[in-house]
């Protein structure tokens, strides 16, 4: 009996434009005991509801099997590698340069409860908490997003942001 796919499970179509950048696995060690496929659609599921690693479907890959590649591929690059050349790609298919050459900037000042680890107090909204920022390109898709305390300075983590951004083009195979 096949399980019924959840809904944010990888296509086939998806899958294959994933999988030339996701990384070979090593011929050392022991061979992988899950697909990768099935940990990828096990992260992608933890990102669209929002449940902890812990609370993971018992039919999805071990949590701590989904976690240690989830942050390996942080580590290591690959997550923004993939979103790198997704965009690229996404931009092409949509008559544009790979390359964003323009980029909007904008904040937002949510309020937190006492029990959050940081949170800072945004003067100007009176908001006491986190604030969001996002930097898209024309197109509206996301190029670098960062959660600072709400105290912080929109133009300090505008000029980081940029900075990682102008750092935009590495090699993508």
């Amino acid at each position: 009996m096949t399980p019924t796919p959840y809904p944010t499970d990888l296509t086939d179509a998806q899958w294959d434009n994933l999988l030339p950048y996701l990384p070979k696995p090593s011929p050392r060690g022991r061979p992988l005991k899950w697909e990768m496929r099935a940990i990828i659609n096990a992260i992608f599921y933890i990102v669209k509801s929002g449940c902890q690693w812990r609370m993971l479907p018992h039919q999805m890959p071990p949590w701590q099997t989904v976690y240690s590649r989830f942050r390996k591929w942080k580590t290591d690059g690959t997550w923004l590698m993939i979103h790198q050349a997704l965009h690229n790609q996404t931009r092409c298919d949509s008559g544009k340069t790979p390359s964003p050459t323009v980029a909007i900037i904008d904040s937002q000042s949510v309020k937190t409860t006492e029990l959050a680890n940081s949170r800072g107090f945004d003067a100007h909204k009176k908001v006491k908490g986190r604030k969001r920022h996002i930097v898209t390109d024309t197109i509206g898709i996301p190029l670098r997003v960062k959660v600072t305390d709400a105290h912080i300075s929109d133009n300090r983590v505008a000029i980081e942001l940029l900075t990682e951004i102008s750092n935009w083009h590495i090699t993508i195979p």
